[in-house]
């Protein structure tokens, strides 16, 4: 047994031991973008690439607006957050979860062979949507606690861009992967069952990474009564945060500033793919990969990027009007679009250009909610408003399959650019001071 000299639980430069056990350094540059990489691949394979396993399988767009339902788990993923917190260690609720979605994706590749697969599709992707929520809030404390302060703010872009990665990978290489399956051998239940099966043979080796490799914070045991916010009952968390000044145009704003993009979003790609006497633009499944999983979230990204320069730059209260229309005023690609059905070349330009504008826009919006998190539960209100977020994203996807069908894809989108106005009224009631 060899004695601590020194538990640094940042830089871990030395052999140290935890738990009666030698651990040697672990680098954050190693596990931060892997946990990061499996926080993302999950969330963006149920939500997005759902659609287009679904559209791909002959499922009616009403049907597919109803998988919205899909987000609850990160809807009230606040919920279940103190049980990550006090039982077990986050540490293992990472490897648990990571395993549990790896086993998820590998029995939904097998049941894309089925006549029943839509059902069964959709209670393996609600226990994964749930396993990953769960596995979010573990691999959110286990970066506090595995890193100081001060790394937590340098592998911050790393975090980040490796959960942009996870994007890539997911909407982008896995739908290309099962675009040049489908067209090679016709076979589209095959095509995805494929691809689901590499989803889960990542998560099988990232497991079992995470399994040997994770450091083991000392302060990682399963409960930290020094915590402010752990020691805060639930009560006393959300009636702090809705005794904030001018909490209703917040909620409001909160739940409307997205509701056309929300609209938009389940719908998108369904376009793409839908033949043209459907109203849609025909592109093979591959093609869809490219444009919205790859062109798409890199231009999200530039945008992002942007955002954030600009309002360090200017502030908030300055960019939030640029800013919001950077990210409804794209919508109208998709009349055009649906209007003109232009040429591949042009679609690849006009998504681009509506992608980049989202993340321009997504920003500020998410600016706002970190100003509305307060001292001393500033963790907690943030929860509360991504959750509130992803309620005013799945509610009216949802109901999106249903009005599409009604309306056809042309007055659909039309119907989209005016659900941006409730939105950018309610800014004109939030508050807008900044942190």
């Amino acid at each position: 047994m060899v004695e601590t000299k020194c538990l640094n639980l940042t830089t871990m430069n030395d052999a140290i031991v935890q738990n009666g056990r030698k651990t040697q350094k672990r680098f954050p540059w190693i596990y931060v973008p892997t946990t990061y990489f499996a926080e993302g691949v999950p969330y963006v394979i149920v939500n997005t690439v759902s659609v287009i396993i679904y559209k791909k399988m002959g499922i009616p767009n009403s049907l597919i607006g109803l998988t919205s339902l899909l987000y609850l788990p990160w809807v009230i993923k606040m919920l279940w957050g103190p049980l990550v917190d006090t039982h077990s260690t986050k540490r293992q609720w990472i490897i648990s979860t990571q395993f549990a979605m790896a086993i998820g994706f590998g029995i939904a590749a097998l049941c894309m062979q089925s006549a029943a697969f839509f059902t069964f599709s959709l209670v393996l992707f609600t226990a994964i949507a749930f396993a990953s929520a769960t596995h979010d809030i573990a691999t959110d404390g286990f970066y506090m606690l595995a890193l100081s302060k001060e790394d937590q703010a340098l592998y911050v872009g790393v975090r980040n861009t490796f959960y942009r990665v996870a994007m890539i990978f997911a909407s982008g290489g896995l739908v290309v992967l099962a675009g040049i399956l489908e067209r090679r051998t016709g076979n589209i239940p095959m095509s995805w069952t494929v691809a689901l099966a590499v989803a889960g043979a990542i998560f099988l080796v990232l497991a079992l990474f995470h399994r040997f490799y994770l450091p083991r914070p000392a302060t990682d045991r399963g409960i930290h009564p020094e915590r402010e916010e752990e020691k805060a009952p639930w009560l006393a968390v959300f009636r702090s945060y809705f005794k904030q000044p001018k909490i209703v145009p917040v909620v409001a704003f909160i739940l409307l500033y997205r509701l056309g993009e929300s609209m938009l979003v389940k719908m998108a790609q369904p376009f793409l793919i839908d033949p043209p006497g459907s109203g849609g633009l025909g592109l093979a499944t591959e093609t869809v990969g490219f444009v919205y999983g790859t062109i798409g979230v890199l231009c999200l990204l530039a945008g992002g990027i942007l955002g954030g320069y600009l309002i360090s730059r200017f502030g908030f209260r300055r960019c939030v009007w640029p800013m919001v229309i950077a990210l409804n005023a794209p919508d109208l690609v998709y009349v055009y679009l649906a209007w003109a059905r232009p040429s591949i070349s042009y679609v690849y330009l006009l998504v681009a250009v509506e992608q980049f504008g989202y993340g321009l826009g997504f920003t500020a919006f998410m600016v706002f909610l970190m100003y509305r998190a307060k001292e001393p539960y500033k963790t907690s209100h943030y929860a509360i408003s991504t959750g509130i977020m992803a309620l005013g994203m799945m509610l009216p996807g949802m109901v999106s399959g249903f009005i599409q069908e009604a309306l056809g894809y042309l007055n659909f989108f039309i119907l989209v650019c005016f659900l941006t106005i409730p939105g950018m009224l309610t800014i004109f009631f939030i508050p807008k001071e900044e942190n």
